[in-house]
């Protein structure tokens, strides 16, 4: 079988069944743990509990570089995720740098896009 290689501007979450996804209980989960563990989480809740992050602030190419690494154009970008198309020029350009809410919700696209995708679809 081939392998074709997608991006995730190629997955329309849309057509996810969230409400389905979320009736799944937890002794389905572990079902599916213990039928293969490749699908076990990576962290123990006690390593979770005790982990800490941190980060160091985005510099202007970091919003190209995430946004290209998700395969996106800017316009596609800005509009996926709620900016303008205006500002993620001046961030790219180092005209302006991200601060604030922009600059957490930029480490959580860098992070977790699909989640951030998830949360603004609904």
């Amino acid at each position: 079988m081939a392998i074709v290689q997608r991006t995730r501007a190629d997955l329309d979450l849309a057509k996810v069944d969230w409400a389905g996804l979320a009736q799944v209980t937890d002794a389905e989960i572990e079902a599916s743990i213990d039928s293969d563990p490749d699908l076990a989480p990576i962290f123990s809740d006690d390593e979770l509990v005790r982990a800490r992050r941190i980060l160091p602030p985005p510099l202007p190419d970091d919003v190209r570089a995430i946004r290209q690494r998700l395969g996106l154009s800017q316009e596609q970008f800005a509009g996926r995720y709620g900016f303008s198309v205006e500002t993620i020029r001046n961030y790219e350009q180092g005209h302006r740098r991200p601060t604030g809410p922009a600059r957490v919700l930029l480490r959580v696209i860098a992070g977790e896009p699909d989640a951030v995708t998830r949360a603004l679809c609904r």
